[in-house]
């Protein structure tokens, strides 16, 4: 059974490349505001949601995870809801349930924090698998089924999670499948003491704690943006080059599983993305090695026998950008005659 009232999509708003390019530069600026001395961090986050993706940040507590999400939902313009993952999580607690109604005598359907344009999943591994699955149909198809009846998310529709890296008490690591749904993991890393004084004086100066930033798009201009992200040319050599990055991964001595197709797709997706933000209507091989790390490292599992050597994903990655041969870079003849 489907939901005969599915959410209406927003009206993209029709976007050229140097205007998505501007729009992209202008949430960067306003995130800035707020998250400080990250652009690089903040551009490849922005890079996942402009693909049209979710982004998983693993990160120490305190380093702007949670922060950086609700400043990217006030720039872009996007409804944003914050679901705290727990153990006693249900289900029924993100998708949202069948609700009686006393008045009416009929049961309503009451959304869950799903049903946003932007969501915080907040240390997503601190939750059981039964209810980290619950986002899965979300995420992949844009839909939950409940009670046998099917209903539609808004359109833009993106997951921002979080996940602590090194606390593993009490935690439930995400299964490779879910992982596989985030099309890239980041980190933010500590600030340098310069930034780090940026950001106290920064507290000092506003006399209060939190923080907004302005709103720079709106659902429809995100979606003119992702449009425009579409149009983005990729040269063959360039794709070929993606294409055997992710096969050295599965060939490599450490790894047990190479990154899968979906991996590819979402490293030439996020590149498109990357040259629409850095002001290009084409990818570079450079986009490509840049978003290795962030697209490929969580797709690899290493061998369990390597555990104690310390391989991770990481490292095979590292090691297949140093043995594939890189393309030159070359601009497109229509670009280089327009």
């Amino acid at each position: 059974m489907t939901d005969p009232t599915p959410t209406a999509p927003a009206r993209p708003t029709p976007m050229s490349a140097s205007e998505a390019t501007a729009a992209a530069a202008r949430v960067l600026d306003a995130v800035e505001i707020a998250v400080v001395g990250k652009r690089a961090s903040l551009e490849l986050l922005l890079t996942g949601i402009l693909a049209g993706g979710h982004v998983l940040l693993e990160d120490l507590p305190g380093l702007g995870k949670t922060l950086a999400a609700r400043s990217f939902a006030q720039a872009l313009g996007l409804p944003f809801t914050r679901a705290q993952f727990t153990p006693d999580l249900l289900p029924a607690d993100l998708t949202g349930a069948e609700v009686y109604d006393q008045r009416t005598g009929e049961f309503v359907f009451r959304p869950g924090p799903v049903f946003t344009g932007l969501l915080l999943a907040d240390e997503i591994n601190r939750t059981p698998p039964k209810t980290q699955s619950a986002l899965l149909e979300a995420m992949q198809e844009r839909q939950v089924s409940v009670e046998g009846t099917t209903r539609k998310l808004p359109d833009p529709f993106h997951v921002l999670a979080t996940a602590n890296p090194i606390e593993h008490e009490g935690t439930y690591p995400l299964p490779e499948a879910q992982l596989d749904r985030f099309l890239l993991r980041l980190s933010f890393g500590y600030p340098t003491a310069e930034q780090e004084w940026d950001v106290v004086s920064r507290r000092i100066d506003r006399r209060r704690e939190e923080q907004t930033v302005p709103q720079v798009l709106d659902a429809s201009g995100l979606l003119g943006v992702q449009l425009a992200v579409e149009d983005v040319h990729v040269e063959d050599a360039v794709g070929h080059y993606a294409v055997e990055l992710v096969s050295a991964t599965r060939g490599h001595q450490h790894a047990l599983v190479g990154a899968s197709p979906r991996g590819t797709l979402a490293l030439i997706t996020c590149a498109r993305a990357l040259a629409v933000i850095r002001g290009r209507s084409y990818v570079v091989p450079e986009d490509i090695k840049d978003l290795a790390h962030p697209a490929l490292d969580h797709r690899v599992t290493v061998k369990p026998e390597l555990w104690l050597q310390n391989a991770t994903g990481a490292g095979v990655v590292e090691a297949v950008l140093g043995e594939v041969p890189v393309p030159a870079a070359t601009e497109p003849v229509s670009q280089a005659s327009a």
